[in-house]
């Protein structure tokens, strides 16, 4: 039997150029599918203090069937997470990483490995 999946896309931006400690989440686009009535998936890249993807939740709560997350990095934070994840790929210490898409400043993005970055 074939699954239809339909794609939609928010952005948010936690940590602006040089940040590397989270900012407030400001949605810079919002969702072009509605979502109600519907199975959703939010998929983040990591998963830090929870501020992303708590903000992702609280603009989908527009009665969707179910609601689940997968993040592919969560970090071991000294205080924990605001939000959780329902399906992790990797836990990661506290560090600040780069690569596969993952950036500093909008730098290391094509790395085809994530790696800690460790200096400016």
């Amino acid at each position: 039997m074939p699954v239809e999946l339909e794609f939609g896309l928010i952005a948010v931006s936690s940590y602006p150029g040089t940040a590397t400690e989270p900012a407030a989440a400001p949605i810079t686009r919002r969702l072009d599918v509605d979502a109600a009535g519907r199975d959703v998936l939010i998929v983040d890249d990591v998963l830090d203090t929870g501020g992303t993807l708590r903000r992702v939740q609280d603009e989908l709560r527009r009665r969707p069937r179910s609601l689940k997350t997968a993040v592919l990095l969560r970090k071991r934070r000294p205080t924990p997470s605001s939000a959780a994840a329902d399906f992790v790929g990797f836990d990661i210490d506290h560090v600040w990483v780069v690569g596969y898409g993952l950036d500093f400043d909008n730098r290391h993005r094509n790395l085809p490995y994530v790696v800690e970055f460790i200096g400016a």
